[in-house]
């Protein structure tokens, strides 16, 4: 009888403490992959498809739209348009100089892309034009950038 008891009290502490260590354990997995780089590579998914004004996907997107559905795939609510976005208080500017993948790069209040690396954005660019990466230049650039609190 003592034997089974025991048994049975040693199974419930280390079922317990499995189910404690599932949250250390999700905390190291999102420092490797912060849910920013997650939605950039969802938004990467996306690629071919067509730039449509008010877009929220599927089949096309617009900038924000773009933006909107990638973090909400890793359920994160942004506000649905640059203009919500930069008044939301989710974001918090950052230099170029840290800006990583899936950051926002904002040119001026009205376009809004995902930021890849060094001169190269992601995004839903214009009109007519199909879902892609964009390199800026000394006239079309971002003006700043921002990471989305709680994304990494």
């Amino acid at each position: 009888m003592f034997h089974r008891m025991f048994v049975t009290m040693m199974c419930l502490a280390l079922t317990s403490l499995a189910f404690l260590a599932r949250p250390a354990e999700a905390a190291a997995r999102a420092a490797r992959h912060p849910l920013r780089l997650i939605a950039y590579d969802w938004a990467t998914t996306q690629r071919g498809r067509w730039y449509c004004w008010g877009g929220t996907g599927s089949s096309c997107y617009d900038c924000s739209g773009l933006v909107y559905a990638a973090y909400r795939h890793v359920h994160i609510r942004l506000a649905r348009t640059t203009y919500g976005m930069l008044h939301s208080g989710r974001l918090i500017r950052i230099s170029h100089a840290h800006a990583r993948p899936g950051d926002l790069a904002f040119f001026g209040p009205g376009h809004v892309e995902l930021f890849d690396r060094a001169n190269l954005t992601f995004g839903a660019h214009d009109t007519g034009t199909r879902i892609g990466w964009v390199r800026f230049n000394r006239y079309w650039h971002p003006t700043a950038y921002y990471r989305v609190k709680g994304a990494g």
